[in-house]
């Protein structure tokens, strides 16, 4: 372990608190039907869906994070700033999701919706370049390392894309959104497999 800096079970922590509270904040932006039959239910489906993605892009996040700062020995001034622009990029969603089910996939909405994305996705390839990219961390190759790179800039720009094509076509934007989601949810791909020695790990 680094003797200058502190572990970074302590961010892990506190990232998960906050990743807790985001995901509550969510939840609690539903709201229910004013009628009392199945029609103003299905009326509801703006809500549902961009509720159910927002659900699932948070939970991979979080999954990504939780996964990436395994890696991390120390927490390094550069990797508790890059933690909070993290977090804060994260914050917006509820802000976004409740503003696509208020517009009903308003062309606007999706595409800021998009670029949070974007934003969190670029706010992530900060954190692995602090992480992974440090030369301390053996154990991630260099192939590896490309990988992960290539997968970031990869899903940067489709997501950027995204928000174009959400100012023309909205659903084809969030369908765009989605297909980066998938690319996430394994976070292992590009770094090592479970099981192997990390270097938090206690000897």
């Amino acid at each position: 372990m680094n003797a200058t800096f502190p572990r970074s079970e302590r961010l892990t922590i506190f990232s998960d608190g906050v990743f807790a509270i985001i995901m509550t904040i969510l939840v609690l932006d539903l709201r229910p039907p004013h009628g009392a039959d199945w029609r103003s239910l299905i009326s509801l489906w703006p809500s549902a869906v961009s509720y159910a993605v927002s659900y699932v892009f948070l939970a991979i996040v979080w999954l990504n994070h939780h996964h990436l700062l395994r890696f991390a020995p120390a927490a390094t001034p550069r990797l508790i700033w890059g933690n909070f622009a993290h977090l804060f990029s994260v914050s917006l969603v509820p802000f976004t999701t409740a503003w696509i089910a208020d517009s009903r996939l308003g062309a606007v909405p999706v595409a800021l919706y998009a670029l949070v994305f974007f934003l969190v996705n670029t706010t992530y390839m900060v954190l692995c370049m602090e992480v992974v990219d440090s030369p301390d961390i053996e154990v991630v190759t260099v192939r590896m390392r490309r990988t992960m790179r290539i997968r970031c800039f990869t899903t940067m720009g489709v997501f950027f894309a995204a928000a174009l094509v959400a100012l023309v076509y909205p659903i084809g934007g969030l369908a765009l959104i989605c297909l980066c989601l998938i690319l996430y949810l394994r976070p292992e791909a590009g770094t090592p497999e479970a099981g192997m020695q990390h270097p938090t790990t206690p000897q």
